[in-house]
């Protein structure tokens, strides 16, 4: 069995699960939702993706272009008839024939090389972008998988504010009517538990938005998806200064430059300079409906045959100078659009550097937080069961209450979702310098890897 078709049993069986996965869900949307790792989502994200069809499309068209400019060396043969609707009148020119055949074909022309240059340079470019549209696909994606991850504990969370708020409202409640408290507590008990439910209601809609984005991007059907989390790989603590490739969208920016300078040169040398072409030609005379042989002194043969090479050599065309003056523009646009897309990704990458530093250590503030808030429930749940040690004196520190503990509860909550928040940017920032710095398609492999 050859390489080739080992490498198309390996698709096929990597796609099985995927494409079985699919459809099941297909036949039964309605049963439960799956979980879904981030590679499947990928995957399909990347298949379904109208970009990278578009891109396919491209990328067919460019290998066809290529093809029509090397098909201009091979012959071209064309079969017909030349037989008279009715007999002719006079003398006509010409010699009619019951059959008829022609063939043609370039044989040397340097600016065709251009050509060919061009489109092979078309094609590369038309691959590259196929590839950056995939590696868009994927980041779109996973970015809107780690966002519903994120979205879907931050829920968990704020539904668990939303008991502890209850409790307060129900300790506010007692303790106003028992005039231990004034009312202005109930009701800023009350105002914090509806705040915590506009947070639900809004964490709610945004994990519809991500999830209908994902259904957009893989074609799953809806409530189908509920992200795997233990199927997220760690993203590189990348760095601004770490070795940098070219990314796919500037090779595809430089490779389309390529491409219009090889079609300006061509232009160029299309001027003064010989091409040369080959022509053959059959006729199978007749002279059934008409009179040719009495304009003759010879009778027309049955059976003509010629052939010769054409040489032409341009000396004076102005429409082809400003064809080249027109394609040496279009060169100097994609050069320096290819010069303004790598000074794009510089910045890209120092503005991504910087934001990093900040997050990071944000993320590590917020994970700090959340850390001193999961110990001030303790030390408060502590003080309600053994007191607080500074006795009943003046001066002496007052006895914690009830709500004391609803609150540093809802604190902690507030804080884990703030650690959550900080996380997700990081993650996301991480990705986009993956992304800039040409490393985004070392992480996919890691991913399908997992």
């Amino acid at each position: 069995m050859t390489t080739q078709e080992n490498e198309k049993r390996q698709r096929k069986s990597s796609l099985a699960p995927i494409l079985l996965f699919a459809a099941l869900l297909a036949v039964a949307p309605g049963l439960v939702s799956a979980q879904v790792s981030l590679a499947t989502v990928v995957d399909l994200a990347q298949r379904n993706s109208s970009a990278v069809k578009l891109a396919e499309a491209d990328q067919r068209k460019a290998e066809a272009s290529l093809a029509e400019t090397k098909d201009v060396f091979f012959p071209v043969l064309t079969f017909g008839s030349g037989l008279p609707a009715l007999p002719p009148v006079g003398f006509t020119g010409g010699v009619p024939s019951i059959f008829n055949a022609t063939v043609q074909s370039l044989v040397f022309s340097l600016p065709q090389k251009q050509y060919i240059d061009a489109a092979r340079s078309g094609v590369k470019a038309a691959s590259v972008n196929l590839k950056s549209a995939r590696e868009d696909a994927a980041f779109d994606a996973a970015v809107a998988y780690l966002e519903l991850d994120c979205v879907n504990r931050q829920l968990e969370a704020t539904q668990q504010q939303e008991d502890f708020a209850g409790r307060l409202v129900s300790i506010e409640q007692d303790r106003a009517e028992a005039g231990v408290d004034p009312l202005a507590d109930l009701l800023q008990a009350r105002l914090s538990a509806a705040q915590m439910k506009l947070q639900r209601l809004h964490l709610q809609t945004r994990a519809a938005t991500l999830a209908a984005t994902l259904v957009s991007l893989t074609r799953l059907p809806a409530g189908a998806i509920v992200p795997d989390r233990a199927s997220i790989p760690e993203i590189p603590q990348i760095r601004g200064d770490q070795p940098q490739q070219k990314t796919n969208d500037i090779r595809a920016a430089q490779l389309a430059a390529d491409s219009r300078h090889h079609m300006a040169k061509g232009d160029a040398l299309y001027e003064f300079l010989p091409q040369i072409s080959f022509n053959a030609e059959y006729l199978a005379a007749t002279s059934l409906l008409n009179n040719a042989n009495d304009y003759y002194q010879i009778p027309i043969p049955a059976n003509n045959f010629s052939s010769g090479f054409s040489i032409q050599v341009p000396f004076f065309d102005l429409g082809h100078r400003a064809k080249a003056r027109e394609s040496a523009a279009d060169a100097l646009r994609a050069t320096v659009e290819a010069e303004q897309a790598q000074r794009l990704n510089e910045i890209q990458i120092a503005e991504l550097t910087g934001n990093l530093r900040e997050l990071d250590t944000l993320a590590e503030i917020a994970s700090l937080k959340q850390q001193i808030a999961t110990q001030q429930i303790a030390a408060v749940q502590a003080q309600l069961e053994t007191g607080n040690g500074s006795g009943t004196g003046p001066g002496a520190q007052p006895q914690l209450s009830p709500k004391a503990e609803q609150l540093a509860r809802i604190d902690e909550r507030q804080k884990f979702q703030e650690a959550l928040d900080s996380s997700l940017e990081l993650s996301k920032a991480r990705l986009g310098l993956l992304r800039a710095l040409g490393h985004m398609e070392d992480w996919l492999h890691e991913l399908h890897a997992k």
